[in-house]
């Protein structure tokens, strides 16, 4: 296995801090480690971090707010919440502001590393294979006005510049190129994207929909290529409804 990634850890707990440095570190990864937003905004601007651990409860500048100023400010960087109490107001705003994850305290460490070791998958790039090769062919589907490219993780524009994609949101675009043409549930569709915890009654399918309409749509008030199905869900209609 390649270069292990770098994980912040952003509580205002010292307990907790100690707890998961010991433990990540011990897993291989380079650990970083603040008390608070402002500690945590110099770390980033100072290091490569590959992922924040951020607690949503803290005092002064809580963790929804650090995690709009990352995702603003470093796009590549992927976030995972910590809460005291998983609400579906939380995981509604912590969507908005960009989140990858949840886990909600108290945890299993083994629960919150695999859930960290998945985030990493979809965010960090795979390293190349001995001699050059490309571990895996190109795949891209036209959606709208872009074209995602499944292998790299990539949405980019008509002039082949890329657009800023979250992994839940890639997550849900890949969702609908492997499945064109099909009306998917919002419960099928968290199935697809792996994040069978949330619950399919909330409205984090509908706000992720909302934000990749904006990057894929002509039109995103008049939605060609994700359309909304009645008391079904959603389809990704490729030719966006031509003919």
């Amino acid at each position: 296995m390649g270069q292990q990634a770098t994980i912040l850890i952003v509580d205002d707990e010292p307990d907790v801090r100690e707890v998961l440095e010991e433990y990540f570190a011990a897993q291989g990864y380079d650990v970083l480690a603040a008390p608070n937003a402002a500690a945590a905004r110099a770390l980033v601007g100072a290091n490569q971090v590959d992922l924040a651990l951020i607690d949503i409860h803290m005092p002064g500048e809580d963790g929804l707010s650090l995690a709009r100023y990352l995702r603003e400010h470093h796009d590549g960087l992927a976030i995972v919440m910590l809460t005291s109490a998983s609400t579906v107001v939380d995981r509604i705003v912590g969507l908005e502001v960009g989140a990858d994850d949840y886990v909600s305290k108290p945890f299993d460490p083994r629960e919150l590393l695999a859930r960290i070791r998945s985030v990493l998958r979809r965010t960090v790039p795979a390293p190349a294979e001995p001699g050059g090769r490309d571990p895996a062919p190109t795949r891209r589907v036209r959606m709208g006005r872009c074209v995602l490219d499944l292998a790299a993780h990539r949405l980019l524009d008509e002039s082949g510049n890329e657009v800023p994609l979250t992994p839940l949101e890639f997550d849900l675009l890949k969702a609908f190129a492997e499945h064109p043409n099909e009306a998917l549930s919002r419960e099928r569709i968290l199935n697809l994207s792996q994040q069978r915890d949330w619950d399919p009654f909330d409205r984090s399918v509908d706000l992720r929909v909302m934000r990749v309409r904006k990057k894929i749509e002509p039109d995103p008030q008049r939605p060609r290529y994700i359309r909304t199905i009645r008391n079904a869900g959603y389809v990704f209609v490729t030719d966006g409804g031509a003919g």
